[in-house]
């Protein structure tokens, strides 16, 4: 295959991708249940789905760390897991739990991590230097990683992943448990990697985060993919335009049936939410049912948005961890 076909082929091409485990007592589990993904180059795109889903072990088939048990992947173009050395050289892995090193410093986790991957050491000085800058380090390059917060060694595990000039960056989780300064510093340099033409592959748990930085995405669960599309693809296709909480009102929900005839309504919790095309009717039907109760309930209105469309797929029940 030439470097021009290379060229125009999707990051991410899989068809009928299948991960199946044996369990002593259970039988056969299928992870992966015959998933389709084309990810155009270029662009952010998202896997969304409750522990168990499948994302991490679709992830693990992507990298090379799991053969998948059928179908066809292949990455830049290239054969999964045939082509594994070549596909790792191209590249880059943000990892869900920070794995620096922390007895050395900044820039030497830069270097020793270059070394892996065999950059050459002409020119590793500048994209040293070019990488603390983007990961805003540069004054810290001589700080122990021990020394650092937490947005800290996130930066500096996204600047590691980018040594490579990876033409993939796959992101697993990559602001969890960062305070909102932090998440927004990433979000910014991770819209410049794209500006810039890297192709993203992210995993995440934050609605918000997804449907700021995904140009498409897949929402999955056991095992399978349930639908595909830019976020507000998925939000036009699936939800009403308009949530109107009603909260601390589970109890009242026969009180408050009426308003079915406007939109979608449903008990969650304490609360009822009326998903509705009608906010402008629907607003002072709920006030004037409201009214009347001892203790009237907090009503708050929002734009329907991903998390919406995610619970909707998915369902409301808690996941443990699988």
């Amino acid at each position: 295959m030439d470097s021009a076909i290379k060229n125009d082929s999707p990051a991410v091409l899989a068809r009928g991708l299948c991960k199946s485990f044996q369990h002593p007592t259970l039988g056969t589990t299928l992870a992966v249940d015959h998933i389709d993904l084309c990810v155009p180059r270029g662009i952010c795109f998202g896997l969304l789905g409750s522990n168990g889903a499948g994302k991490t072990t679709t992830l693990r088939m992507l990298l090379g760390l799991m053969p998948p048990t059928s179908g066809t992947l292949e990455l830049l173009g290239l054969p999964m897991p045939a082509a594994e050395c070549q596909v790792r050289a191209k590249l880059g892995i943000v990892p869900q739990a920070d794995n620096l090193d922390p007895d050395l410093s900044v820039e030497q986790n830069l270097r020793v991590y270059a070394s892996f991957f065999g950059v050459a050491r002409h020119g590793l000085d500048t994209r040293i230097d070019q990488l603390l800058r983007f990961a805003h380090l540069t004054d810290r390059r001589a700080h122990r990683v021990e020394s650092l917060s937490g947005g800290m060694k996130r930066r500096l595990t996204l600047a590691r992943a980018l040594i490579n000039a990876p033409e993939l960056l796959v992101l697993d989780e990559p602001t969890t448990g960062l305070d909102p300064q932090a998440r927004h510093i990433l979000w910014s340099r991770l819209e410049e990697l794209k500006a810039q033409g890297t192709t993203l592959l992210l995993t995440t748990h934050y609605m918000d985060e997804a449907e700021r930085l995904c140009d498409e995405l897949v929402v999955m669960d056991h095992g399978r993919v349930l639908d595909q599309g830019s976020p507000q693809a998925l939000i036009a296709r699936h939800v009403e335009p308009w949530v109107i909480e009603i909260r601390f009102a589970a109890h009242l929900e026969t009180h408050f049936a009426p308003l079915s005839a406007l939109g979608k309504l449903e008990r969650h919790g304490s609360s009822l939410f009326l998903y509705t095309h009608e906010r402008k009717l629907a607003l002072p039907q709920i006030e004037r049912l409201a009214a009347v109760q001892p203790t009237p309930p907090v009503l708050l209105q929002r734009p329907a948005g991903l998390e919406d469309v995610f619970l909707r797929l998915t369902g409301r029940d808690l996941r443990e961890d699988a």
